[in-house]
């Protein structure tokens, strides 16, 4: 099975989930909350998880698929193949009518990224990368290269927890002092898109997050030609605390002012 099959199939699932989602994007959902008031989820989140992890398994037996919806499993193994599937990244955006959100998957091989798609339907793009290239909706994208760090457009990358949202206040002081412009998508994966193809130079977290909502945003920064470290500037792994997602052309820069 190579790469190009793995990216292929992770086309064919994000793009599937995407129409699902779309088809009742501004309808009445049936809207549940998890750990906390802001933490949604929404009858199409687990549909379109059922149905990507059914199509995987079908196409991939055997493979683990890690999932954040309907007790998925949520560890991504160290070792052999193995999908992520996030089912609707920005649900909170889907449930108010925003068209920033999105449907992911990724292929890990070993716990690394080998092939990633990202749909955001109702923006009318999908991401994908494979082997060294990154496209958007067919067309290959590269990431900025803006050099001065006082012109890059940052964006926070953070969850719901309290322990989020007082990293966030930081984060959002540093972005705002050291920087240029900050923008908050509410969309991890759609935020790492940006990155990706040059709309954001950077993209910065400095907490933990989960592997559905990083993973193949990560591949598809570092395909476009970006770097992604955690925040001591060492590899940035699934299991890593802190992200940094930048154009690379000012990446020290960007994790010396997280680091202070």
């Amino acid at each position: 099975m190579t790469i190009s099959d793995r990216r292929a199939a992770t086309a064919r699932a994000a793009e599937y989930g995407a129409e699902i989602a779309l088809e009742h994007f501004r309808s009445t959902l049936t809207v549940d909350t998890k750990q906390g008031i802001l933490d949604s989820v929404t009858e199409i989140d687990r549909t379109v998880q059922t149905e990507l992890t059914e199509q995987l398994e079908a196409a991939f037996p055997e493979e683990p698929i890690i999932g954040e919806e309907n007790n998925a499993p949520s560890v991504v193994p160290a070792e052999g193949p193995a999908w992520i599937i996030d089912p609707i990244d920005g649900t909170n955006n889907y449930i108010a009518g925003n068209r920033v959100w999105g449907v992911a998957v990724a292929a890990t091989v070993d716990g690394e990224p080998i092939a990633a798609t990202t749909a955001l339907p109702a923006l009318g793009e999908t991401y994908t990368a494979g082997a060294e290239w990154t496209h958007r909706s067919g067309d290959s994208v590269t990431v900025s290269t803006l050099s001065n760090p006082a012109a890059f457009t940052l964006t926070p990358i953070f969850g719901l927890a309290d322990i989020h949202r007082t990293e966030l206040v930081a984060a959002t002081e540093t972005i705002i002092s050291t920087f240029g412009d900050m923008r908050r998508a509410g969309s991890a994966h759609a935020t790492l898109a940006g990155v990706a193809s040059g709309e954001l130079q950077g993209a910065v977290s400095t907490v933990e997050l989960h592997p559905w909502d990083t993973v193949g945003g990560v591949h598809l920064v570092r395909q476009a030609g970006g770097t992604v470290t955690d925040l001591d500037g060492n590899h940035w792994r699934h299991d890593s605390t802190g992200l940094v997602a930048t154009n690379g052309t000012a990446h020290e820069a960007v994790l010396d002012a997280f680091q202070e």
